[in-house]
């Protein structure tokens, strides 16, 4: 072993964003290795602060008499495994932020729990205490004993945990303790992992793949063996874009197979929002006990017992949202991406990676595969397929016999004013909700509810207000202005339409709970539930829901995004949406990419089986070619359109944007920081600049955000910018700056 370390302090300051060399004691030499947690003595009064090591030397940077020791090994600290301090890396340079914050963003879990021991009991001569029974049997007082005696005799094992012996067989302690005096008993202990509890459910049957999934798999598995030859992303990085249930998940399962098969590893990716009880379970029946689950809601036991699982090996598939990817498999040979496209992937705080992009990078590391899937992907993905960079695989129809796209109709919310109609559910919706119930059918109401829904639109033509500028709605500010949240020019508030002179021009906004209100006022005999986040903030409710849904406890379910994503349920036939210009005009360029992906996902909710679907989508704006291509299922006629607008906007991914946003507890200092950082951006060679501008919403938890954007054909360029104004934040204390690059929201 090297006799220096280079160690990353866990100094969250950008200064101290460097690596320092310490010597290896000769104690340490057979135990320290990359990714080893130490405690080291820093700066001048030599405080003891916590280091991860990552790499060695054999000669010292500087004068071995300038460099001090390490002090100890923290041994009861978990590890980073040596691929992911190398992931750290990249995610540092890459995405913004220190490389002790990367590290600490690789770790799934911060520190060691301590474990759950549980005491078992063993008979130690099975004809000794065969004898005792009977010579016991009918004695009244030696009930205990004999109780516990015929149950451990007649387990396979011989064995009984105490936890059984005292809550299902009514034992005392001192029963056994007797037991074990007389020698009939031994003692001892044994961990136990605390699995997430789950009521997984069962009989989801294997499936025999289509020619389009068969084809997928097999070409898949063949760029998995050119890649042990020389690893590539046209080769290892693939795209499954499959229509809503054309079976994506029998893709992905087919391919765990193989890969385990090798003797390797696997990681599954879902976004957390569809981390559910019907998701899982299909993962569970495929693959039971190899599988291990993280998720935002696992207790700091369950979360550690699940990393040590997957660290031991006893796990071989980690299934769970962004924080999955730093699960620490030895043999990775596969990451599994489902719905690619959702902005959960993208962490929001720093560093602000993309799940995608650090999966590429993790699985060059580890020789591995990369799939992506989805019904909508991203346009970034989509167009990288395009280019030749993925590889693209197409499945164009539903996978289940007998089962097809839904019919979708969309209905002008304009008319529907005209005639008289007030009601949030239009003429068509409530003759179909009506007709649905009838026939003993279920029906989704989904509310396309994204971000923050502050714009300005007529109800009698449809006309949103936007910025001349950017091209994106504007946001009412509720002070009788309307706001650009990239350019940061304002207008006042209209009193009427600009476009036709109505009146009935003003800020457009929608809840579940007016939905449900209004549904049983209309339709009092129907049984609903709702699905949002205050329905389902208690742990296990959201599962609640869906199961009582599945179960048939109820004709309708409302609810936001979360009850479209990946849900199966063969006995609804009709999808409501309620107003799809909620996400269309969210002030994002990103708002068209949203609500296509939103409204194709849940028209494919409806008509999962045999019988026939149908899709109702109330808009003012019916035709927009992000609603008309969702309404056809159309993905490819929506990418061809909304890349042009990107392209003359110079919006991702036709080039890339760097968001920097100042903040500060002084208004004056962030908006100075923030024209600062515009005055450096405009050096930049090629570089465009908006802003500075005051954030959505200025100020949160009493810190004022100026927020301004830079585009940029080279995503190199940009991250080269990013590091710069990370050293100069260092050295003033004007405010201090985050950073995003190309953003998956604005807002």
């Amino acid at each position: 072993m090297a006799a220096y370390a280079d160690v990353i302090v866990d100094i969250r300051s950008g200064r101290t964003d460097r690596v320092f060399q310490y010597a290896v004691p000769e104690s340490m030499k057979d135990r320290i290795r990359v990714g080893s947690p130490v405690l080291v003595p820093f700066g001048s009064g030599g405080r003891m602060v916590r280091g991860i090591v990552t790499g060695f030397k054999d000669t010292p940077d500087v004068d071995a008499r300038r460099i001090k020791s390490i002090d100890h090994i923290e041994e009861g600290q978990p590890s980073v495994d040596e691929q992911l301090v190398r992931l750290a890396d990249w995610i540092s340079r890459s995405c913004g932020g220190s490389m002790a914050q990367a590290l600490r963003t690789v770790m799934p879990v911060k520190k060691n729990v301590k474990a759950r021991q549980e005491v078992h009991y063993l008979i130690k001569d099975k004809e000794k205490a065969q004898a005792y029974l009977e010579q016991i049997r009918g004695d009244r007082r030696m009930k205990g004993r004999v109780r516990l005696l015929d149950a451990m005799l007649h387990r396979e094992d011989l064995s009984i945990s105490s936890r059984t012996a005292s809550s299902v067989l009514r034992i005392a302690p001192g029963t056994l303790k007797a037991l074990e005096q007389q020698g009939l008993i031994s003692r001892s202990s044994r961990r136990i992992m605390r699995n997430p509890d789950m009521p997984f459910l069962q009989g989801w049957n294997r499936v025999e793949l289509n020619e389009e999934q068969a084809a997928a798999v097999h070409d898949i598995l063949a760029c998995g063996q050119e890649c042990d030859r020389q690893w590539t992303t046209e080769k290892a990085v693939h795209l499954i874009h499959g229509i809503t249930g054309s079976g994506k998940t029998e893709v992905y399962m087919a391919l765990i197979e193989k890969v385990l098969q090798q003797g390797r590893q696997v990681i599954v990716l879902i976004p957390e929002i569809s981390l559910t009880l019907q998701t899982v379970s299909r993962f569970y029946d495929r693959f039971g006990d190899s599988i291990a689950v993280m998720n935002s809601r696992l207790s700091a036991g369950e979360r550690y017992d699940q990393y040590l699982r997957a660290q031991t090996g006893e796990a071989r598939i980690m299934i769970g949202p962004r924080s999955a990817l730093f699960t620490p498999f030895s043999n990775l040979g596969m990451i599994i991406i489902d719905e690619e496209h959702e902005p959960s992937y993208k962490s929001e705080t720093t560093p602000r990676y993309l799940a995608g992009d650090a999966a590429i990078v993790r699985a060059k590391l580890a020789g591995a595969l990369v799939v992506m899937g989805s019904a909508t992907p991203s346009l970034t993905s989509y167009s990288r397929a395009l280019a030749g960079q993925y590889t693209l695989h197409e499945l164009h129809r539903r996978a289940k016999a007998g089962s097809a796209l839904p019919q979708v109709e969309i209905v002008d919310l304009r008319e529907e004013l005209r005639a008289g109609s007030r009601s949030m559910f239009s003429r068509k919706l409530h003759e179909q909700l009506e007709g649905c119930l009838k026939r003993g059918e279920q029906a989704m109401l989904f509310i396309n509810r994204r971000g923050y829904a502050g714009f300005v639109s007529c109800r009698s033509c449809g006309y949103v207000v936007k910025c001349s500028h950017c091209d994106v709605s504007m946001t009412d500010h509720k002070k009788g202005l309307l706001k650009c949240h990239y350019c940061g020019s304002t207008r006042p508030m209209p009193r009427i339409c600009p476009q036709c002179g109505s009146p009935y021009i003003a800020s457009f906004g929608i809840g579940t709970l007016k939905v449900e209100e209004q549904l049983h006022r209309e339709f009092p005999q129907a049984r609903v539930l709702r699905m949002d986040r205050d329905t389902t903030a208690q742990k296990g409710s959201g599962d609640r829901i869906l199961q009582e849904f599945a179960g048939g406890q109820a004709d309708i379910l409302i609810g936001t995004q979360m009850i479209v994503k990946g849900h199966d349920f063969e006995n609804v036939t009709l999808v409501g949406v309620i107003a799809a210009d909620l996400s269309l005009f969210s002030g994002d360029y990103l708002s068209s990419e949203r609500t296509f992906q939103l409204l194709t996902q849940a028209a494919g909710r409806a008509g999962r089986s045999s019988r026939p679907g149908r899709v109702v989508i109330q808009t003012y704006q019916p035709d927009n070619y992000c609603i008309t291509a969702a309404a056809a299922q159309d993905y490819r006629a929506f990418y061809d359109k909304e890349i042009k607008f990107r392209k003359a906007m110079h919006y991702p991914p036709a080039c890339h944007m760097l968001m920097i946003t100042a903040q500060s507890s002084s208004q004056a200092r962030a908006r100075e920081a923030a024209e600062h950082a515009a005055v450096l951006a405009h050096k930049i060679e090629h570089a465009s600049v908006l802003g500075p501008t005051g954030a959505a919403i200025i100020k949160v938890k009493d810190m004022y955000r100026y927020v301004l954007y830079v585009r940029h054909e080279r995503r190199r360029v940009l991250a080269a910018f990013m590091k710069f104004m990370e050293q100069d934040a260092a050295g003033q204390s004007r405010a201090f700056y985050s950073f995003d690059i190309d953003p998956f929201s604005v807002l």
